[in-house]
Parts: structure tokens; sequence; C-alpha cells
């Protein structure tokens, strides 16, 4: 059997353990295109081909910039077999952060997926007075087409191995840029031996009779692009859903036994689900909050008692049974990451026979430090799994996770005082989340280090923690608790205005515009009781005591998001500050940081 020493050693090891089988497949003019075995390694390996006859060698960068589809898969394989690496890079970045990393990455050609993509990037180089050969994957008018490097590649005999032989598990795979919710992008060096240690540690997680994923989540983010390399070592068929609007119509046509999703869009499907339960009269309304009310009581599997299985069996038969077959009906396993996935959504989902493994890592980390699984007892909800076996976590003496293994970077491209910012004495990666190691190995993640904020009065509150109990209520789509400095905590709230709405129909409230909704003195009343529900079980000192809602949703776009979909608290709070001023200003609580107690 081949071994996988580098990552392009999947496709020979893939045609091997797996021959002629649907690698991957995409759509194209709204039809599935699939592609098998040979044929994949022969688009790649012509591609590689052509790319040495533009002159790619060795340790050059090569920009991505694409939704999924196959293409981003041939090109990233045909680059990182030439010992030069990819850059992924974000649809959404704004044109200084675009050629900021075009600059620092010395990036030497692209592949864009559309001619808008190509239109923007042009712009933004032209601007910097920037030029570099440009590949399209969609054929656009007076644009150099991928397909005429692998056409050109197809006609060359150019042996390919004493570039593969060049090449060892240490060199340069990707360089991925952080966003950042502060300051310039960084450039994470991952090598091949970082991402190969990360997808076969996490090779238990997808078991034998998974054999189908959809993918929506962008390439151009670690956890993606790793969670595909490891469905290639599985020999598990790819589908890449055509857009984020026709994911559920692409997911009912794949029936895919699973793939990989942040915590906001299994919020989505649970809002969806439940307003469609609440529109329900009668006994099939009755029955579908015994089934959500019992699901939300699951524990580990091996805990629930016999009595709490046989209601649950009757539950999964006439209820859950639907929300089976709303993804497709084969599901085995999703996959969470990116953000922290509500103790509840994971607990109804187990309930309802979709099982979905919460996990934990960053960009540095390849990107998997822990993550729950199918195992008898590789579940712990609350926690973000079990640390994986090649890598050793240890908490420091303030709570911040530690870790050190074959998965973590090498440093910062270009960057050595941030490299060494990021590692402690005895060579630590340090996370800069805070959290806690139970004594058979899970890990649970408390807050972000650098979001923790001291009150006025010297009491640290930890955010994220309120953040994810306030987005357990459907009227909340977003939301930011802030105090730094100041005599207590508050929120600024962002309503989901889909569900208010509905709300304020019942209530026979005019809902004439989002500005004058949010002033509502009855719709204030609900989300106070939102939020006094929500407080209890904190300490006194870390409850909202004041909040404001704003009727403009967080983006990318706004710059209050990064591509992650983290809130860029800095942005937010500038953006804000009357706003904030006027919370702490009533009753005379303005205490700022100039003020605040050691």
């Amino acid at each position: 059997m081949i071994k996988v020493e580098r990552v392009f050693d999947l496709l020979e090891y893939y045609r091997t353990k797996y021959g002629q089988k649907i690698v991957v497949s995409g759509k194209e003019k709204g039809k599935w295109v699939e592609y098998k075995t040979d044929d994949f390694l022969a688009i790649v390996d012509n591609l590689s081909r052509g790319l040495v006859d533009l002159g790619i060698k060795k340790g050059d960068k090569i920009a991505i910039m694409s939704a999924n589809r196959p293409e981003w898969n041939f090109v990233d394989f045909a680059i990182n077999q030439l010992g030069a690496a990819t850059v992924p890079l974000y649809p959404t970045l704004s044109d200084n952060d675009l050629h900021y990393i075009m600059e620092d990455a010395d990036v030497v050609m692209m592949f864009i997926g559309t001619q808008d993509l190509c239109e923007k990037v042009e712009t933004a180089l032209k601007q910097h007075e920037k030029n570099m050969p440009i590949y399209t994957f969609e054929e656009v008018q007076h644009k150099k087409y991928w397909k005429e490097i692998e056409r050109k590649g197809a006609t060359l005999n150019t042996d390919l191995e004493p570039y593969k032989s060049a090449i060892d598990g240490d060199d340069l795979l990707t360089l991925i840029y952080t966003s950042g919710t502060t300051g310039k992008p960084k450039g994470v060096f991952l090598s091949h031996q970082n991402l190969i240690s990360n997808f076969t540690d996490c090779a238990h997680l997808l078991p034998s009779n998974y054999k189908k994923a959809i993918s929506f989540l962008p390439l151009s983010h670690i956890f993606e692009r790793m969670v595909v390399y490891m469905y290639y070592f599985k020999g598990i068929s790819i589908y890449y859903a055509e857009s984020m609007d026709t994911i559920v119509a692409d997911i009912n046509d794949v029936k895919p036994n699973g793939f990989t999703t942040v915590p906001r869009v299994l919020e989505k499907v649970y809002d969806k689900i439940v307003a469609k339960g609440a529109a329900l009269t009668g006994i099939k309304r009755s029955l579908f909050f015994w089934a959500l009310n019992l699901g939300l009581k699951f524990k580990e599997p091996y805990r629930n008692s016999f009595f709490y299985k046989i209601k649950l069996s009757i539950a999964r038969a006439i209820i859950f049974k639907k929300w089976r077959e709303a993804l497709g009906g084969e599901i085995v396993a999703i996959i969470s990451g990116g953000a922290a996935l509500q103790e509840r959504l994971a607990r109804i989902f187990w309930a309802a026979g979709i099982p979905v493994l919460e996990g934990y890592g960053l960009t540095e980390t390849s990107p998997v430090i822990a993550v729950n699984n199918l195992e008898p007892k590789g579940l712990l909800f609350g926690s973000v799994g079990k640390v994986l076996k090649s890598v050793d976590v240890k908490i420091a003496a303030d709570g911040e996770v530690l870790c050190k293994g074959p998965n973590i970077t090498k440093g910062y491209y270009k960057n050595d005082q941030a490299t060494q910012d990021s590692f402690n004495e005895d060579g630590y990666f340090k996370t800069g989340d805070i959290g806690e190691l139970t004594s058979d190995g899970f890990l649970r993640i408390t807050d972000r280090k650098k979001e923790m904020f001291k009150t006025a009065g010297g009491k640290y509150v930890a955010p994220q923690m309120l953040e994810n109990k306030f987005m357990e209520s459907v009227l909340i789509a977003q939301v930011m608790v802030i105090g730094e400095g100041r005599r207590f905590p508050s929120a600024l709230i962002i309503p989901s205005f889909d569900d208010l709405k509905k709300w304020a129909e019942k209530k026979g409230i005019s809902f004439s515009s989002k500005e004058e909704i949010v002033e509502n003195e009855q719709v204030l009343s609900k989300y106070q009781e939102i939020i006094d529900k929500a407080n209890e079980g904190f300490g006194h000192w870390e409850q909202v005591k004041k909040f404001a809602l704003l009727p403009n949703e967080w983006s990318i776009d706004g710059g209050e998001l990064t591509p992650k979909l983290s809130l860029k608290r800095k942005v937010i709070l500038e953006k804000n500050k009357e706003i904030i001023d006027d919370i702490y200003r009533e009753e005379g609580a303005d205490v700022t940081s100039d003020h605040k107690h050691e």
C-alpha cells in the first residue's frame, strides 16, 4: 500500500486502495458532473505538466480565489505535487487585504472562479500597479481559461517524478492568511506533514458506512480543506453544493452521509423546524413539542436510561424521522467547527438520530486539536471532544489552552516576531483560548483569552459564554456582550427579524421598519425577558444589565465579521460608540476604562 507522506500521495493511495469510483463531483449548468479516479488523476498530472511549461517551480506561491468546485482540487493537487504552495483567498477579501496578501506571499499566478471575482481582482491589482497571469475556472471572454494549461500539459511528456521526489513532508503545502479580528492578515505556514497528521488523526470520525459527503464550507478555510483531504484518505465521494442558496436541494439530490458545518447553519435549520412545529395544531403540535422537549433531555448515548430510550424510539419514528428526511435521510455524522455549538442543539440533533460531532482548532493547528466522535464513550456534551492522539494539550496557569504536535504550524510567513509571540518557552503553541481538560481527556473551551474583559469592579467576564446562552433564543440573530472597564456587562443585540416579525404579528404590533420595531416598548420588554432568563446561572457580576437592539445585521461586507463569521469586536465597538455611551450614561453608569479599579 502507498504511504501518504506528502499530501499528493493521496492520489496514488486512492487509486490503489479504492480503484475506479467517483472521487469528486460538481454542478455545471444545473447538472452533476462526476470525475472518476483515472480521469481525476489524469487532469491533475496534465495540469502539473502545463504549470511546469509555464515555469512554475518548487517554492512558488499560486493563489486560488473561488467557491468550492472540482477545479479547486485539480489545481491544488497539481500545484502541491510540484512543490509549489497554494495560497487560498476568501472571495470577500477587501482590495487592501487582497493586495497585501499577494505582496506578502510573493504570489506568481492566480486561479479565479468567476467573471465577477476576476473583475474584482483585476481592479485591486490595477490600483496597486501589479500584474500577473490569471486563469479562470469558468469560461470568461478575453480571459485565460484553466483548461488551456491542462490541454497543453496533455501534449507534453514531462516526467513528474523528479518534482515529486524533491518534496518532503516538512515542505510548505499552503499559506493561509488569517483575517484576524485586528491588524494585518498573517500567513500561516502549513506543511504537508501538518495536514497529513491531522487528517489521519481524524480518520476515526467517519465509519465505513460514510461513503458520500456534500461540501459547502469554503475550501479557502483550513477546516473544509483538511476534511476534504480526509475524504480522499477514506475513499469518500465528494459532491460540491452549487451554492448556499441551493444547499437544501443539493442535499436532497445527493443524500449524503454527512457534511461539515458551522453552528450558525444548524441554528437556522433548527429554527426553521421549530417554526414549522409551532404552526401545527392539536395533537400534531403537542407531539412535536413533546419530542422536542424529550430531545433536549438527551444525554451521552451510554447514559440514557432504558425508559428514556423507549420514549425516544417513539419520538424518532413519528417526529424526528422527518428531520432526518429533510437532510436527505442518510446522515451518519455531521462535523461542526469554527465556533461554539450550543449544547442544546447538539443534544437535540443527536436525539433526532443526526449525530453532530463538535470539534475545536485553529488555522495554526491544521486545524483540529480535539473533536467528539461516534465511539461508545467518544462524546461529552458541552465539550469540544477528546484531544487527538498525536497532540499534547496542557492548560497554562491563567487557563490558556497550549498545544504541541505534528499538526502545529512552524510559524507565520515573514513574521518572526508574531511566530515568537505565539509559542511559550517550552515550545507550546498558545491558542488564545481559555479551557479545561476533564480527567478522561475531553477539552472544554470557555472563552477567547483576548475577548475576556474586566469590569470596573475588577471582575473578569467571559463574553462568549453569555453570548452562546442568549443565542438560544430564536429572536436573537447576533449578539455581542460588552463592558470592559464598566460597572456591569451590557449587550448589543441584532434581532432575528423574520422571527420577530411573526411574534409582532401575533401580538398585534405593526412592523413598518426595522428601525421602528427595535424601539417598540413591547419588543424591548420581550427582549428584557429573554435577557433575564439567559442571565440565570451566571454570577451577579457577569449578568447583562442593559442592552440595545440594533436594526442592521453585522456582515463581512460591513466589516463587522471576519470571513469565518467571527465578531470583529473592535470594529463593532467603534461603530456603535454613541449607543454604548448612551447605555452607560443613563443613571450615572458611565464608568470608563480610565476609571476602572485594578
